[in-house]
């Protein structure tokens, strides 16, 4: 957010945003805890998803439906308000998942249906991140380290994205979370980012963290509290710089944001063995690469205020590019499109509407490799049915506020070539999202 729309008073922290919650203020609890610079938001997210179309048949696949859902548990502390001690905060986070997302259901392995599933250990409490931020010159210069996904802080626009259920587009556009080495929800890694602000609305930002070969899984990271650094095997180096502008006189605001991400990890290579030649055919082990890249471009911008509604009311349209390795990783490139409109009903101000498309094209060498197999009736890579070439996912969502902190979200999703495979029959999915914050 640009400097400029924040309020620091007298203090160095900028200004912690206090959730729309459904128990206001239970005796006097939560004005207390704000009073000593604590905040603290128990939530639930639940996601269900359901096939109209039946599967391709002959392959195992099925019609069918699942929920799956997260209740998190998020702490903010001002250690300024707190202690006295200068811009310094603290934020925790810890999650309880349940659930499987509907699409694998029809082949689908590429864009899930629901994004609220996964890396969260099937445990009672799974820590997510914990990590200190210290804030300089009223937010010109900013650093935070400790336990931290590097995609909360780059390519990150969960307010705008994360109005949709679909993995591709909530929370980050899925394609750049390929690389195992950029640690997302709900998983994080040992790390530190610093910002600069040299106007209200420009920045840029770089950062460290350290990558992890056992991320995702359960033997390193079921619960979120192993911290050992047994599996650290390279880090990952990201590089963003972002515009944010407030056009028409103030009530139009943007975020323009361009960035890259190095990474000194060991990579499989997706067609070649360590002579040359094709794994798929010569059965050896793939290619070591070591390290591998992503760009991204990520946009949104008002283009309409609806006059006389809260600041966040209007029409936004938004815009991902993701480009990775195609030596590394899954997705060679994906392309996001959408609008959202906010507010549009004058009798509801915080109800939207919104569309979203997504273009996945799989790597060229997986597809060589699956070739290859085919040809010799190996099983192909990723578990996938066919050779794997592109993917368009379009989903319609209208997010209706029932009450107080309480929003339901009727979902529409239909897929073009689920898992980027052609002989895999187009599906239709509906569902629904909900999201209470309760405390």
């Amino acid at each position: 957010m640009p400097l400029g729309l924040l309020n620091f008073g007298k203090e160095q922290v900028p200004p912690i945003m206090v959730p729309e919650a459904v128990l206001i203020n239970p005796w006097g609890i939560k004005t207390w805890l704000q009073r000593k610079g604590i905040n603290i938001l128990v939530d639930n997210t639940n996601e269900f998803g359901a096939a109209l179309t039946s599967p391709t048949p002959r392959l195992g696949l099925k019609k069918g439906s699942s929920n799956t859902g997260q209740v998190g548990y998020l702490t903010n502390i001002d250690w300024e308000h707190l202690a006295g001690i200068g811009g310094f905060l603290t934020h925790t986070a810890m999650v309880s998942r349940y659930g499987i997302p509907a699409s694998p259901m029809f082949g689908d392995q590429l864009s899930h249906s629901q994004e609220i599933y996964g890396g969260g250990g099937n445990v009672v409490l799974h820590l997510v991140y914990f990590y200190g931020e210290e804030t300089l010159g009223h937010g010109r210069f900013d650093v935070a380290g400790g336990r931290i996904p590097l995609l909360l802080d780059f390519m990150a626009n969960f307010a705008v994205t994360c109005t949709f259920m679909n993995n591709a587009f909530c929370g980050n556009p899925n394609a750049i979370a390929d690389n195992t080495t950029h640690s997302s929800w709900a998983d994080a890694s040992w790390g530190g980012r610093m910002r600069w602000r040299p106007t209200d609305h420009i920045y840029f930002q770089t950062g460290a963290y350290l990558s992890q070969e056992g991320i995702y899984g359960n033997v390193q990271f079921r619960t979120g509290f192993k911290f050992n650094g047994a599996d650290i095997n390279g880090v990952a180096v990201p590089l963003e710089f972002g515009w944010e502008p407030i056009l028409n006189h103030g009530n139009l605001p943007g975020h323009y944001k361009v960035g890259y991400i190095l990474d000194t990890a060991d990579h499989h290579d997706n067609y070649y063995d360590g002579d040359g030649g094709a794994f798929a055919r010569s059965g050896k082990t793939p290619r070591i690469n070591h390290g591998s890249w992503s760009a991204y471009m990520q946009v949104d911008q008002m283009i309409w205020h609806h006059p006389h509604h809260r600041e966040d009311a209007g029409v936004i349209i938004f815009g991902n590019f993701v480009a990775n390795s195609e030596r590394t990783q899954t997705r060679a490139q994906q392309y996001e499109a959408g609008i959202i409109d906010r507010g549009f009903w004058v009798s509801r101000p915080q109800d939207t509407l919104g569309f979203a498309f997504a273009y996945d094209r799989v790597s060229g060498p997986i597809s060589r490799s699956q070739q290859i197999q085919i040809q010799n009736g190996l099983p192909l890579l990723g578990g996938a049915y066919g050779i794997q070439k592109y993917a368009i996912v379009l989903e319609l969502v209208y997010q209706y506020r029932l009450m107080r902190g309480v929003f339901l979200s009727p979902d529409v999703q239909y897929f073009f070539r689920p898992n980027a495979e052609k002989h895999l029959k187009n599906a239709v999915m509906v569902g629904f999202k909900s999201h209470v914050e309760i405390f």
